[in-house]
C-alpha cells in the first residue's frame, strides 16, 4: 500500500492525522521543509504545480525530471531520508493551454502527465474543470470526468511501461475560485455541496470505467473541493466548521478517500486542526511559505541598509520591483487600481504574484548579496529584535544562528510549524 493511502486509512480508522503539501519550487522554501520534516521526523509531500513545472518548464523553468533531481539534490544535502518523500503534481490537465482548442490542450495535457509520471512523481492531480478556446463556460461535470479519466489512463499505462508496475495514488476535483488565491476582493465564499461533491465523484468514478481504469479507483485518495476557505490580496476567509459539516460527511461513504483542501495559507492553528478533524487531511500551502520568506528578506534589506554602506547595499527590493515593472505578465491581471495599489500589491499582496520573479538571476544575484553582506558582520540583536522579532526569541533560545539564511528559514517554519502540529494525531484536540 502506497503511504499516502496508508495515511488516508489511519485517518479513516479515527487517527485524526493529516499531511500537508509544500507547492513551491523555491530553494530556501525547500530547505526550510526538509528542516521541519526532519524536526518531525515525518514523511514530507512536495507538490509542483502545472504552472510551476512542465515538459517545456514552466515559470521556474524546469521539467518534472528536472523538478526531481532539483529537490533530490537538496535532499541528499540536508541528508534526508529519500524514503520520507513523495512528490506531487497538482492541477495537472489543460489549465497551461486554455487558450488552445480543447483537444489541442489535452494532447499536451497528455504529454504533461505521462512526463509527472515517467519522473517519479506519485500523487497525482487530476483537474481537467478549466474551459479551452472552444469549450462551453463552465464545462458539464461528464467532460470534466472524461477528460481527468483519460489523462488517468496515460498516468496508468506511463507507470506500467517506466517502472513494471503503478502504485501511483489521484486526487480528482478542484475549487473556487482559482488555484493560487482569489484574484478579486473577497467578502464570503459558498461551500461545496454535498451533492456537487457526490456528483464529482460518481461521474469520475464511471469515467474511470469507461477508460478501462476502474480498478485504480480505489487509488484515488483525495476529493478537492471548496471548504469556505480563501484569501484574496488583502484579506482571509476563515475557515467555519459549522458551514462545512454535511459537506464534511461525503467521504464517510468513501473507505479510500479524505478530502484535500486548497488554499489553506494563512488560516489559524485552530483551523488548521479543525479542518483536519473535519476529514480535510491533505492541506495544500503555497504562496504563504514565499510570503513568509519575502518578509524575511524585507527585513533583512532593512537590517542591511542599516549596518551596510549604501554603495555595498543588494538593493534587493529595488531589484525585484524593477524585474515586475519590466515583465508584469505574471501579475497584471491579477493587481488593479492606480499605480499606488498596484505598488502595494505587487510587495505586499496575500497572493504573492512576486513568487513567479525569484527564479530571476538578477534577483539571485542580489539575495546572494545581501546574504554575503549580511553573514560578514555580526547583525546587532537590537536589529533583529527590531525587524525579525520571533526569530530573536529562537535566536536567544540558542535555536537558530543570526546568519542570514538561518533568520529566514525559520521565518518559514513559522508557517509550516501550525501545519505540522494540525498533521500530527496527538495534536488534534476538539475546538
Amino acid at each position: 500500500m502506497n503511504t499516502l493511502q496508508t495515511l488516508v486509512q489511519r485517518h479513516k480508522a479515527g487517527g485524526n492525522n493529516g499531511i500537508y503539501a509544500v507547492c513551491s519550487a523555491h530553494p530556501l522554501v525547500i530547505e526550510a521543509a526538509f528542516s521541519q520534516a526532519l524536526d518531525d521526523n515525518s514523511v514530507l509531500l512536495i507538490e509542483a504545480t502545472s504552472n510551476q513545472v512542465d515538459q517545456f518548464g514552466g515559470y521556474t523553468g524546469m521539467t518534472p525530471v528536472d523538478f526531481r533531481h532539483f529537490v533530490l539534490a537538496m535532499a541528499e544535502q540536508f541528508k534526508f531520508p529519500t524514503d520520507n518523500l513523495i512528490l506531487g503534481g497538482d492541477h495537472l490537465g489543460p489549465n497551461r493551454w486554455q487558450h488552445l482548442p480543447a483537444e489541442a490542450a489535452m494532447l499536451n495535457a497528455d504529454e504533461l502527465i505521462a512526463a509527472y509520471v515517467a519522473a517519479g512523481f506519485k500523487k497525482i492531480h487530476l483537474d481537467c474543470s478549466m474551459s479551452c478556446a472552444d469549450d462551453p463556460i463552465p464545462l458539464s461535470d461528464d467532460i470534466v470526468a472524461k477528460r481527468a479519466a483519460r489523462l488517468g489512463a496515460i498516468a496508468e499505462k506511463t507507470a506500467i511501461a517506466t517502472f513494471g508496475y503503478s502504485d501511483l495514488v489521484y486526487v480528482i476535483g478542484t475549487e473556487v475560485p482559482v488555484p493560487g488565491g482569489a484574484a478579486e476582493t473577497l467578502n464570503t465564499i459558498e461551500v461545496t455541496s454535498p451533492q456537487a461533491a457526490m456528483k464529482t465523484i460518481e461521474t469520475h468514478r464511471c469515467a474511470f470505467e469507461a477508460e478501462n481504469i476502474g480498478d485504480c479507483w480505489t487509488r484515488v485518495i483525495g476529493l478537492v473541493v471548496q471548504p469556505g476557505v480563501e484569501f484574496d490580496h488583502t484579506g482571509i476567509i476563515d475557515y467555519c466548521s459549522e458551514k462545512a459539516n454535511t459537506l464534511s460527511g461525503v467521504v464517510d461513504h468513501f473507505p479510500h478517500m479524505v478530502f484535500e483542501a486548497h488554499s489553506t495559507d494563512y488560516q489559524t492553528h485552530a483551523a488548521y486542526r479543525q479542518l483536519v478533524r473535519d476529514h480535510f487531511a491533505i492541506l495544500k500551502v503555497g504562496p504563504a511559505l514565499t510570503f513568509a520568506m519575502r518578509e524575511a528578506l524585507f527585513n533583512l534589506c532593512e537590517i542591511e541598509a542599516e549596518i551596510i554602506p549604501k554603495a555595498h547595499c543588494s538593493n534587493l527590493r529595488e531589484r525585484i520591483e524593477a524585474q515586475m515593472c519590466d515583465a508584469p505578465q505574471h501579475w497584471q491581471k491579477y493587481y488593479h487600481g492606480n499605480e499606488s495599489e498596484q505598488r502595494f500589491s505587487r510587495c505586499f499582496s496575500f497572493s504573492d504574484r512576486m513568487r513567479y520573479y525569484w527564479p530571476d538571476s538578477v534577483i539571485n544575484q542580489a539575495q546572494a548579496t545581501l546574504f554575503r553582506n549580511l553573514s560578514r558582520v555580526d547583525i546587532p540583536l537590537p536589529l533583529i529584535s527590531q525587524y525579525m522579532p520571533q526569530q530573536f526569541q529562537h535566536l536567544r533560545e540558542g535555536l537558530i544562528s543570526s546568519d542570514p539564511n538561518a533568520l529566514v528559514i525559520d521565518t518559514i517554519r513559522q508557517v509550516l510549524r501550525a501545519y505540522s502540529q494540525a498533521c500530527t494525531e496527538k495534536s488534534i484536540v476538539e475546538v
